[in-house]
């Protein structure tokens, strides 16, 4: 995988959080066009096959797993504007979050997907999704890998509003 990196010298960029004297800002979104907007986002996490083995078996002490993950990824993205400063709170349509296990490779692979019809987009939610999702598989399964890695956690892509359609490169 590899991203497109933006020229910092590039005059039509600017931070739009601050405003004209450099404080912290929300943004108004009051004037955007209401479309529908979509972002997936991604992690991984690196642990031992035995530890995959028991997720699957269902045989983790503290209950099922991916379905706690799940939930949690779930509300958290519905709580992203409690969470991260100056973001807007949004009326979600639809999240999810999904895993694939890699038993041989030790691995599981998550992705979230947050859509909705708005007037700012869904990115930092599909990544508070991803991202409490894994932080919540750490959690239940702590007691048999502390040394689990938590990694590569990315936006895939996002689509509607001004912007546009962004995709990682070699997703």
């Amino acid at each position: 995988m590899s991203a497109t990196f933006l020229n910092v010298n590039d005059a039509s960029l600017h931070l739009t959080h601050l405003d004209q004297d450099g404080a912290a800002s929300m943004v108004d979104v009051s004037e955007k066009t209401i479309t529908r907007r979509e972002a997936r986002a991604s992690a991984t996490i690196n642990t031992r096959p035995e530890v995959i083995a028991l997720i699957e078996q269902a045989l983790i002490k503290k209950g099922d797993v991916l379905a706690t993950a799940r939930i949690a990824g779930i509300m958290a993205a519905k709580k992203t504007s409690e969470l991260i400063p100056l973001c807007h709170p949004l009326m979600l349509s639809k999240v999810s979050v999904d895993f694939q296990l890699n038993a041989a490779k030790g691995q599981i692979k998550l992705q979230s997907r947050c859509i909705l019809s708005g007037q700012t987009g869904v990115e930092m939610e599909a990544l508070t999704a991803v991202t409490v999702a894994a932080l919540t598989i750490y959690d239940m399964c702590k007691a048999v890998d502390k040394a689990m890695i938590i990694s590569d956690i990315h936006l895939i892509e996002k689509t509607g509003g001004k912007s546009g359609h962004y995709m990682l490169e070699d997703y």
